[in-house]
C-alpha cells in the first residue's frame, strides 16, 4: 500500500503543479484556469460512494486497479488536450484522473483494516509515508517531462503520469487484502448511515479531515499561480510543490508513533497549529523562500490533521458499517474540497495570494473548536481521545 501510495502520488503531482498553469493557457478566461483541478475533485467525490462499494463486492484489489486504469486513461487524454489546444478535452482528462484519486484515498482505510487497534495509527501513517518518494521523484519527472512534446510544454509530463499510473496497476496485483467483512460480519445488524453520522466522533473526524483537505486545496492549487505571479518562474513552481509535498508525507515516519503515545487529540490540535503558521508565513511576503517555507508547513499540518482524523473515524463503525461509513467520509470531504480548488483560481487571480490565506483561516478555527469540544465532552465521560481504541457505537 505504501509503494502504491508513491506510484499515486507521482502521478497526481504532475497534476498537482501543472494544471493550473496549464489551464491557464487553455482556458477562455483566467478565473477558469484551476477548472481542471477543480474537476478532479468534484469526480472524487462523486466517484468515493461507488467506489467503495464497488470494491466491498470485488475486493481492494480489483477496485484499485480500476482506479489505477482509469487513472492512465485520464492522463492520456489531458495529454491529448494539450496537443491539441482543446481545453474542453483538458478538462475531461483530468476529471478521469479523478476516479483515480477516488480509489487511492482507500489505501490508507486498506491498511487500518488489515492492522489490529493498536497499530491502526501506525498503519495510516505508514501508508501515507510512501508519499515521500513521491514528493521527491514526482515534482522532478514533471520538470524534466514537460518539454518532451514539441509545441505542447505540458503533454510530455501528462504522458509520464500514465505511465506512472499503468506501473501501479502491475503493483496492485500482489495485493492479498482480507474481504472488508467476514460473512458473519456482513450478516450482523448494522445501524443507518444517519445513525452512525450522527455520532460526534463521526462527525469530528469529518470536520477535521475536510478542514486538512479543503485547507489544503485551496492554498496549494493557488500556489503555482501566485509563485508564477510572483516573478518565479515554472521551475519555481514544482519546486514549491516538492516542498509542500514533503512536508504532506515526511511527518508521516512518525505521526502514528505520536498518536499512540500522545493521543489523536494532539495530533489534530498540532495539525491545526501547523497550518495556521503556514497561513501566517505566507502572508509575510512573495519570497521564494517564504513561498517553500509556507507550502513546507501546510503539507504538515495536512498530514497531522489527516491522519488523526482518519484514525478517529475507525471508531465510528463496526464492520458491517465500513465500507457506507468510509464512503460517506470520503464524499464529503472531496464535496468540499471541489467548492474550495475551483474558487482558488478565481481568489487568487481577482484578489490576490494574501486573501486566499486568510479565507482559509476560518476553516481552521472552526475545526479547531469542534475539537476542543470533542476533547472536552470525552473527558466529561471519561473516555480517552486516544485513537488506538477498538471501533465502537458511542
Amino acid at each position: 500500500m505504501a509503494a502504491a501510495q508513491a506510484l499515486y502520488l507521482s502521478s497526481v503531482s504532475v497534476v498537482f503543479t501543472f494544471s493550473g498553469l496549464a489551464g491557464a493557457e487553455l482556458a477562455p478566461t483566467p478565473g477558469l484556469a484551476t477548472l481542471p483541478l477543480a474537476l478532479i475533485t468534484v469526480v472524487t467525490a462523486a466517484a468515493a460512494i461507488p467506489t467503495s462499494l464497488l470494491m466491498a463486492r470485488v475486493g481492494r484489489r480489483l477496485g484499485f486497479q480500476a482506479g489505477a486504469l482509469i487513472g492512465a486513461t485520464g492522463s492520456g487524454v489531458a495529454a491529448w488536450g494539450m496537443v491539441a489546444g482543446d481545453f474542453a478535452l483538458f478538462c475531461l482528462g483530468n476529471a478521469l484522473m479523478g476516479v483515480f484519486q477516488a480509489s487511492a484515498m482507500y489505501y490508507r482505510f486498506a491498511a487500518a483494516d488489515m492492522a489490529g487497534a493498536a497499530f491502526r495509527a501506525k498503519a495510516v501513517a505508514w501508508v501515507l509515508a510512501g508519499g515521500v518518494a513521491a514528493a521527491l521523484v514526482g515534482p522532478e519527472i514533471a520538470a524534466r517531462t514537460r518539454h518532451l512534446v514539441s509545441g505542447a510544454e505540458y503533454a510530455g509530463a501528462y504522458a509520464a503520469s500514465a505511465l506512472i499510473a499503468l506501473i501501479s496497476i502491475a503493483l496492485l496485483g500482489f495485493l492479498r487484502a482480507p474481504p472488508s467483512a467476514t460473512e458473519n460480519e456482513k450478516k450482523a445488524p448494522a445501524r443507518t448511515l444517519a445513525a452512525i453520522m450522527r455520532q460526534p466522533v463521526f462527525l469530528v473526524a469529518l470536520l477535521n479531515a475536510a478542514a486538512a483537505y479543503v485547507v489544503m486545496s485551496f492554498v496549494m492549487t493557488a500556489s503555482p499561480l501566485a509563485v508564477v505571479a510572483a516573478g518565479h518562474g515554472v521551475d519555481a513552481a514544482a519546486e514549491v510543490t516538492r516542498w509542500h509535498l514533503i512536508g504532506m508525507f515526511a511527518p508521516s515516519f512518525i505521526t502514528g508513533g505520536l498518536a499512540t503515545r500522545y493521543g489523536v487529540r494532539w495530533i489534530l490540535m498540532g495539525g491545526l497549529g501547523l497550518s495556521a503558521i503556514s497561513l501566517g508565513i505566507a502572508l509575510s511576503g512573495p519570497g521564494l523562500l517564504l513561498f517553500k517555507a509556507a507550502l513546507l508547513l501546510l503539507g504538515a499540518g495536512w498530514n497531522f490533521l489527516y491522519i488523526g482524523g482518519t484514525t478517529l473515524l475507525t471508531e465510528a463503525y463496526a464492520p458491517a458499517e465500513r465500507a457506507k461509513t468510509q464512503a460517506a467520509n470520503e464524499f464529503m470531504v472531496f464535496g468540499a474540497t471541489a467548492l474550495a480548488t475551483l474558487a482558488a483560481g478565481a481568489v487568487q487571480v481577482g484578489h490576490g495570494w494574501a486573501v486566499v490565506n486568510v479565507a482559509a483561516a476560518p476553516i481552521l478555527a472552526v475545526a479547531g473548536l469542534g475539537t476542543a469540544w470533542f476533547a472536552w465532552r470525552r473527558r466529561k465521560t471519561g473516555a480517552a481521545l486516544d485513537g488506538v481504541r477498538a471501533p465502537t457505537r458511542s
